[in-house]
């Protein structure tokens, strides 16, 4: 009873949530590749610079992008390890600007129609690219779509189990059947084996998007470690590790001219507290600071275990506070993770190849599960009945009579 039960919920859900998991997981496979594709576009932004052309001071970047966008405040400020590569400034998380660390000069948007292509992509992905204003609906869609979909892959676990432990049974589960002959044998077959060995990874793409989807959900990652959530009422999608905020210094050159030591020697200080850094991230301190705080990021930007965070003295330059990641709590460090195991990029390319192809193999087992639902359910009331057959009538032989 459980098992039949259980079918068909697991049936219902699937033809129910689908065609969102279809959306969730196309899109989820062509963003695989997204923060690779964006940093080759950025190269054409690489500037040579001449025999022994020293780039400009960063409180000189500043005013040079003030000066050519003065409506732009910016709240950080990050350097590549690369010296070809230009400066970002960022205003929050969805606004920056890049400028040539040699000339000055704001540098147009690389790629813009790349990057306009895979904002609409994530944009599909979360709220079916739906305007600020009317995402309410379609989040909680995804969002239940995606508390669905983790049903659907421990219920589909449970059913894999065939009702009888032979091996001839587990073979047709575990195998690819190339005497599958007819389309139902072959739908049937494909998504048992697929949904078997995709059902590890694509729990953890789901379970991490239940994650963002839910407050609940975002604060049992810090009770599971027996910590408290952190407060606020921002959505739980919205809580990832980012430096922390700070007033912007709208490029005030005499709020950054006004401390002891340079930018310039405030990074230089910062970058020797861990080798190896990729980029280095400073939140823009104002005229009353103390300390400055910097990001150090010694992997792909998606890595939170090489995030590390420093705090210098302004006036010194003395390590005032190191925090490496493992330093962070454990329940910290679990939501860190979480972030970016959703997409995969926490492994680096091997995880993010991964979770493009347990989104790849999702369209197959929703495509295969329509397949089935529609043999079992819409098939047979299109199906012809014979008719009866006509009485046989008995015809008395009257010449024996």
């Amino acid at each position: 009873m459980l098992r039949k039960t259980l079918f068909w919920t697991h049936l219902v859900c699937g033809v129910l949530t689908g065609l969102v998991v279809i959306m969730m997981s196309a899109t989820g496979v062509v963003q695989t590749y997204e923060r690779q594709m964006l940093a080759w576009a950025d190269r054409a932004q690489f500037a040579d610079p001449a025999p022994g052309q020293a780039p400009l001071p960063v409180a000189e970047l500043l005013e040079a992008a003030g000066r050519q966008d003065p409506e732009f405040e910016a709240s950080s400020f990050s350097l590549s390890n690369d010296p070809r590569a230009p400066a970002t400034l960022s205003a929050g998380r969805s606004s920056s600007l890049r400028v040539d660390r040699y000339s000055g000069e704001v540098l147009e948007p690389a790629a813009p129609g790349l990057q306009s292509f895979f904002s609409a992509m994530t944009g599909w992905h979360r709220w079916f690219d739906a305007s600020r204003e009317n995402r309410a609906i379609p989040r909680a869609i995804t969002g239940i779509s995606n508390l669905v979909f983790l049903f659907l892959i421990f219920s589909g676990l449970y059913l894999w189990l065939p009702p009888t432990f032979r091996w001839i049974r587990f073979r047709t589960r575990l195998l690819f059947n190339n005497k599958a002959d007819t389309a139902k044998a072959r739908d049937y077959n494909w998504h048992h084996v697929i949904g078997f060995w995709s059902a590890i990874p694509l729990a953890v793409v789901v379970a991490t998007a239940v994650v963002f989807s839910y407050g609940w959900a975002n604060d049992l990652v810090y009770r599971v470690f027996g910590e408290n959530p952190p407060g606020g009422a921002a959505p739980a999608a919205a809580r990832v590790a980012e430096p922390a905020a700070a007033s912007s210094i709208s490029y005030n050159a005499d709020a950054t001219n006004s401390f002891p030591l340079s930018l310039d020697e405030l990074f230089d200080r910062a970058s020797t507290q861990l080798p190896d850094w990729q980029t280095i991230t400073l939140t823009l301190p104002d005229a009353d600071s103390a300390t400055a705080q910097f990001r150090i990021d010694q992997g792909n930007g998606g890595q939170p275990q090489k995030r590390h965070d420093v705090t210098l003295d302004i006036h010194t330059g003395q390590v005032t506070l190191l925090q490496p990641f493992d330093s962070q709590s454990p329940g910290r460090q679990a939501r860190l993770w979480i972030r970016f195991l959703h997409t995969g990029e926490a492994l680096g390319i091997v995880g993010q190849t991964v979770a493009g192809l347990v989104s790849l193999t999702s369209l197959v087992m929703v495509w295969t599960g329509f397949a089935l639902a529609w043999r079992r359910l819409v098939t047979p009331l299109f199906r012809r009945r014979r008719p009866d057959p006509a009485p046989r009538t008995v015809v008395a032989d009257t010449a024996k009579l």
